[in-house]
Parts: structure tokens; C-alpha cells; sequence
């Protein structure tokens, strides 16, 4: 039985949206955009990223350094494991500043925790304390005033990413961070927008939050470039992540809230 008119629009209908969604991705990645209540070119920012992992910083944090950098921040990356699960640690140290150095941080500006109760495992939740005192004293030592890390869902669930956010919130929920110093947590998406790529900049763009950061193409490429550092990491399924996750094109971020964490959440 043929499709009558209305059976042939509701069809194509999905077609026209999907391609009305990437033409509004497209202008808008035609320049880089770097939105934020926090950070302002004015701003003297000397920003701290603090990852899980080597690889960390590119597979889900490449435009908020690429953005930071570009708005003229200095950067650095406290990576608190060395990616030691499959004993290749001292490679992906290595693979680290490689990468880090095509994301805008020179190799003097990334620091690797490699400590033994902190170790890669995605079953594993990092001591607070422990790890909140090692972050704490980096900040205060190289006079940080943004931190940025992962939130409370860790973009994967990764417990060695949600125990940064927690560590992070028992420093600043019981004031032990610096005057002035903020955080950032990187925005947790459901499973459809995390594999949509740019078809998530619209969505980002009206949605709340405190910072946004948007690549052009050419810089979504410079980001999959610092990805080939990482050869030990390259398998299939990180390859498929690196063309379809919308973290490689966009960060969207919030201020952590300023409400107090009970020690009923803290690991002693």
C-alpha cells in the first residue's frame, strides 16, 4: 500500500530536524566559544585540572583546556594515578605530557600522583582524605584559583573519577580551599547526548550551566591529535568514542554548590 502525503512527511520529518540540528552546530562552532560566570578574560586564572588518568584530559576535558588556554589562562594537570592497571604506567606518564603538550600544558605543568592506595581501578573509591590532602597542596603551592574535575556521576562512573568530585567537595565544603579559589565539575549527560557529537551544541547552548566551552573544527581536530599521544590507549572503542562523544566537541560545566558534605559521605 502506498504512503500517502501525510505517511512521506512524518518520514522525512526526522531528516529535516536532524539536519536543521547540524546546521545550527555547525554556525555555531564556526569560532570558538568560551561562555562562563566564572571565568572572565580579565580574570588573572591559573587553572587546575585534576583527572583519574592519563587520557583524562582529552577524552573528556579537551575544550575546557583548549578554551582556558585560549582566553589566556595557565594551566596545569594533576593527573592522580598513573594509568597502571594493565602495568603501563610509566608509558602512559610519558603519553600524558605528550598530549598535554598539544592541549596548551607544557610538560613542567603536569604532575602524575603515583601512589599506591591510589591506584587505577575502576572498582576502586580513592581514600578522601588521602587524596583530598595531595590535591589541596598542589593548589596551594602553585597558587591555583580554578580547579576543574569531574562531578558526582564521573561522565562514566568511574569510581576513581566520582572519588575526585568527592574529594573535591569535602575541600571546599569545609573551606579548606584557598580565598577565591573555584571549581568546576564537568556535566554528567545521559547515554544518547554523551554519543551525539555536535548535535549537542544546540541542547548545550540553552541549557543551564556556568561555563561552556564549544571547539571549532579545526580545534576538535587538534584534540584527536593530543587522543594519537595516547598509543597504548588507541583500541577500537576508543577510537569510535573519540568520532562520536560530544565531550571531544563540548564541556559544559557548574560552580560546585556551596552546600556542606556530611562526614557520613567522607572515606576515612
Amino acid at each position: 500500500m502506498a504512503a500517502g502525503p501525510w505517511g512521506w512527511g512524518l518520514a522525512v520529518l526526522p531528516l529535516l530536524l536532524l539536519a536543521v540540528l547540524r546546521c545550527a552546530a555547525r554556525r555555531l562552532r564556526t569560532r570558538s566559544t568560551a561562555e562562563s560566570a566564572a571565568v572572565s578574560r580579565d580574570d588573572d586564572v591559573s587553572a587546575l585540572l585534576v583527572t583519574a588518568h592519563p587520557d583524562d584530559e582529552v577524552m573528556f576535558f579537551a575544550p575546557t583546556l583548549l578554551c582556558l588556554g585560549r582566553a589566556g589562562a595557565r594551566l596545569a594537570v594533576l593527573c592522580c594515578s598513573a594509568g597502571n592497571y594493565y602495568n603501563q604506567g610509566e608509558i602512559r606518564k610519558k603519553e600524558l605530557e605528550q598530549s598535554c603538550c598539544l592541549l596548551g600544558v607544557p610538560a613542567s605543568s603536569v604532575t602524575v600522583i603515583d601512589h599506591r592506595d591510589l591506584p587505577d581501578n575502576p572498582s576502586v573509591e580513592w581514600d578522601t582524605q588521602l587524596l583530598a590532602s595531595f590535591v589541596l597542596k598542589h593548589i596551594e603551592a602553585n597558587n591555583i584559583n580554578l580547579v576543574v574535575t569531574f562531578d558526582a556521576g564521573g561522565v562514566s562512573g568511574h569510581a576513581n573519577h566520582i572519588s575526585l568530585y568527592t574529594a573535591l567537595r569535602y575541600l571546599h565544603s569545609e573551606r579548606k580551599l584557598p580565598e577565591g579559589c573555584r571549581v568546576l565539575v564537568l556535566e554528567s549527560v545521559n547515554l544518547l547526548r554523551k554519543y551525539i557529537s555536535i548535535l549537542d551544541v544546540p541542547l548545550s547552548c540553552l541549557l543551564p550551566r556556568d561555563a561552556l566551552f564549544i571547539l571549532t573544527e579545526e580545534e576538535t581536530q587538534q584534540a584527536r591529535r593530543a587522543m594519537q599521544c595516547h598509543h597504548s590507549q588507541l583500541l577500537w572503542f576508543r577510537r569510535i568514542y573519540m568520532l562520536f562523544s560530544r565531550y571531544v566537541v563540548i564541556n559544559s560545566l557548574h560552580l560546585l554548590e556551596k552546600t556542606t558534605l556530611t562526614t557520613q559521605g567522607v572515606k576515612e
